[in-house]
């Protein structure tokens, strides 16, 4: 049986095909297309939104953006590789009407348009509200690293500094010692000449001096690290308890359709005190008077979770489990009972620990209290499973206790909404990191890392409004939007 075959590269045609013939219907890029024409690029502040009249013609602000989108979308984010793929994808050809940038436009684009990138995403998140994809009830928050453009051997601690300089010290006394030593001991191996050794020697004491500098720094500034490729990235845990240089990306999920509300870029290796100022972002965007938020312990900070309840958000937040010395799981504070009529502890081997001590901070605010019961727990047979402490055990109490056990107990009686969160927000960071393979930064500073994010959450609320209503729908409705007002 004969083979498919295809056409001969040679054969010349009269009439040459439509580039649309090669498009469905149903195409992305049609939609790309439609919003992006329909844009306001003037009043959003796009640079050459009015062609300059002077000079050689620009490229429309709308190219550039219709080729950043659908690079994000297709897990293109380099602008090598856009270049490249404007000259062989058809696609992007019929997108761009066979226009191809070079790589450095293509990258001062998103350079010069940082903070408009990030508001390009709200308006397209604008689009979508009015529309109705999002709820606007429940919104899950979670946090999640990306590495930045500086590897963790230009990333440095007052901690690794001081090694590093006790170690060139060390270095250069040896090359010290072999320039005193006298050379009528013969030996077969080669030794370094003098020439060799000065020219180590002054080599170690710039770098030396770098390192002190880096040090000075530090000192000056009251950093805790310095990053020299990228200065606003810090180092974090991250990857199952690896370490590596990076951003930690927040997030808010709506609960209908896993649609991004909002998210912000922080240098912040941990997520505490994040939560009051995204759940406000994502409520004044809704519009709404109330707002239900899920998080997970690492946003369970008290201060903050007092911010949200007095601005009408109802956090639902899993509470920190902390251990004790010994390591007893059953001995671990969550297991001693507070009696509040007695205001005294109930310890899991019946013994009452009652009010011992005020703590407070350094000026002089009030902590909370310390409860114990040292002469019970000497005679105690679980002293040994309860505590390493000879005294005896000690239980500290919160002066907000009682704030954080109504959040406690709200997040409790919430279970089943409370599972819901990881399906919510993860998805998001999922098909980035993963799907589109986005897990690292291209560009470096808080501001373009920023401008790197709104790109890929408006390529992923993007795919998700086209999962929902489709590609007609959307498109009938942007040509809707795009008609002029009946007089």
């Amino acid at each position: 049986m004969p083979y498919i075959e295809g056409e001969d590269r040679n054969q010349m045609i009269l009439f040459p095909e439509c580039m649309d013939d090669y498009i469905d219907e149903d195409n992305v890029v049609r939609v790309i297309d439609v919003y992006v024409e329909q844009l306001d690029v003037a009043t959003l502040g796009f640079k050459f939104a009015v062609s300059p009249g002077r000079g050689r013609p620009p490229f429309r602000p709308q190219v550039l953006i219709k080729l950043y989108m659908y690079g994000y979308l297709n897990g293109i984010r380099s602008s090598r590789r856009l270049e490249h793929e404007t000259k062989r994808n058809l696609e992007l050809m019929w997108l761009l009407g066979k226009l191809s940038p070079d790589h450095k436009t293509i990258a001062n684009f998103r350079k010069d348009h940082k903070k408009l990138l990030k508001q390009l995403f709200q308006d397209f998140n604008i689009l979508c509200r009015d529309w109705g994809l999002f709820g606007k009830e429940l919104v899950a928050f979670d946090g999640s690293k990306f590495k930045a453009s500086n590897s963790k051997r230009n990333n440095y601690s007052k901690k690794k500094l001081d090694r590093h300089l006790k170690y060139l010290d060390e270095k250069i006394e040896q090359y010290l010692k072999e320039l005193d030593e006298n050379d009528e001991k013969e030996s077969m191996d080669r030794k370094p000449t003098a020439k060799e050794i000065n020219e180590r020697i002054k080599e170690l004491r710039e770098r030396k001096q770098t390192y002190e500098t880096y040090q000075k720094e530090l000192e000056e500034t009251g950093k805790n690290e310095l990053s020299t490729t990228d200065p606003d990235a810090r180092l974090m845990a991250s990857n199952n308890n690896g370490l590596d240089v990076s951003y930690n990306v927040q997030a808010s999920v709506d609960a209908k359709h896993k649609m991004v509300a909002d998210f912000e870029v922080t240098n912040s290796p941990n997520d505490q005190g994040q939560l009051s100022q995204m759940a406000l972002r994502t409520k004044e965007f809704y519009g709404v008077t109330e707002l239900d938020a899920l998080a997970d312990k690492g946003y369970y900070e008290v201060e903050d979770l007092k911010v949200c309840v007095e601005n009408g958000i109802t956090p639902c937040v899993s509470k920190q489990t902390y251990s004790n010395g010994t390591g007893d799981k059953d001995f671990y504070p969550g297991k001693f009972r507070y009696d509040q009529d007695r205001d005294v502890y109930i310890c899991p081997a019946g013994h009452a620990l009652s009010y011992g001590r005020t703590r407070r901070t350094k000026d002089k605010t009030i902590l909370g209290y310390d409860y114990n019961n040292f002469q019970a727990c000497q005679a105690c047979a679980y002293k040994e499973r309860c505590t390493k402490s000879k005294k005896g055990r000690s239980i500290f109490r919160h002066v907000d206790q009682d704030f954080l056990d109504t959040i406690d107990a709200h997040t409790k009686a919430s279970q089943d909404r409370y599972r819901l969160r990881a399906l919510i927000v993860e998805h998001p960071f999922g098909t980035i990191k993963r799907n589109w393979n986005a897990y690292y930064f291209l560009t470096r500073g808080l501001c373009s890392v920023s401008a790197e994010m709104a790109l890929s959450f408006l390529a992923y609320n993007f795919k998700r409004a086209i999962k929902v209503l489709g590609v007609k729908e959307i498109l009938r409705r942007l040509r809707e939007k795009g008609k002029p007002a009946p007089v």
